[in-house]
């Protein structure tokens, strides 16, 4: 099951980069945390305001936004 609807967007909140869950807690943020070793449990003990399910979701914000196809002009 998609976590995405956790993934908000709004241009008044964080510059318009996608949030989670319309907090000012940015995908980004949760994907640096990952990226330099904490565990999900270290960034759920640090953002006691984020889920589980948040941290997914950014997961899977990521993989979808790598995931696009590449055109080539002739």
């Amino acid at each position: 099951m998609s976590n995405l609807q956790r993934i908000t967007i709004d241009p008044a909140q964080c510059g318009g980069r996608p949030c989670l869950r319309g907090l000012r807690i940015r995908v980004t943020d949760v994907l640096d945390l990952l990226a330099a070793g904490a565990s999900n449990d270290e960034i759920l003990a640090d953002y006691p305001l984020l889920e589980a399910g948040d941290i997914a979701a950014s997961l899977e914000y990521a993989a979808r936004q790598a995931d696009h196809p590449v055109l080539r002009v002739a």
